[in-house]
């Protein structure tokens, strides 16, 4: 498997030219997917903490292009990473925002983790799940089109939370805080 690292991963961001606040959204959702990996691990040894990191950082990686090509940038930046020789990078990106499958029964994967992580921080700051959703809403909502998809995206990621948490001594409501203090131990941007 062919994972960039954090390094190439920056420097993919920077050949983007993604907007700062983009870039700022994505790493708080890398610190998010490392926190929520390294607690999962305790459980289950399958998931790939570094796989899941470098896709957290570049999961909005054609985003800011977005704005004037009106592409998907989850569909696109799935397409550029797989392009570029990283598939399992790619296919975690392309599901960061709509998941292929929300299977409760399976164990939590890495694409999955991604996918909540990236709905647990507006902006830059880590926010409830109801808060972030609330944002999508306002939005995104008010386009006919999407507002069945939100509908369905709000209801499956909300069993994603719960899947997620069963497996964690934590709940949902404490992320935030786990964040922060992570972030003070360590040297993260």
């Amino acid at each position: 498997m062919n994972i960039p690292s954090r390094t190439e991963c920056f420097n993919l961001i920077k050949t983007m030219d993604m907007m700062d606040h983009i870039i700022d959204h994505s790493v708080m959702v890398s610190n998010v997917t490392l926190f929520l990996c390294h607690e999962l691990k305790k459980n289950s040894a399958l998931i790939n903490a570094e796989l899941a990191v470098s896709a957290a950082l570049l999961h909005d990686i054609t985003k800011t292009r977005s704005f004037s090509t009106r592409e998907n940038h989850s569909e696109s930046g799935g397409c550029l990473l797989t392009d570029m020789g990283y598939p399992e990078v790619g296919s975690i990106i392309r599901q960061h925002v709509i998941l292929d499958s929300y299977a409760a029964d399976s164990p939590v994967s890495e694409q999955e983790i991604v996918n909540y992580s990236d709905k647990r921080v507006l902006h830059d700051k880590v926010v409830s799940l109801d808060e972030r959703l609330d944002y999508i809403r306002v939005r995104y909502g008010k386009i006919t089109e999407f507002e069945s998809r939100i509908r369905i995206m709000s209801q499956n990621t909300l069993g994603l939370e719960n899947k997620i948490f069963s497996h964690l001594d934590f709940s949902p409501d404490q992320l935030s805080a786990h964040i922060i203090n992570q972030i003070k131990r360590t040297d993260y941007p």
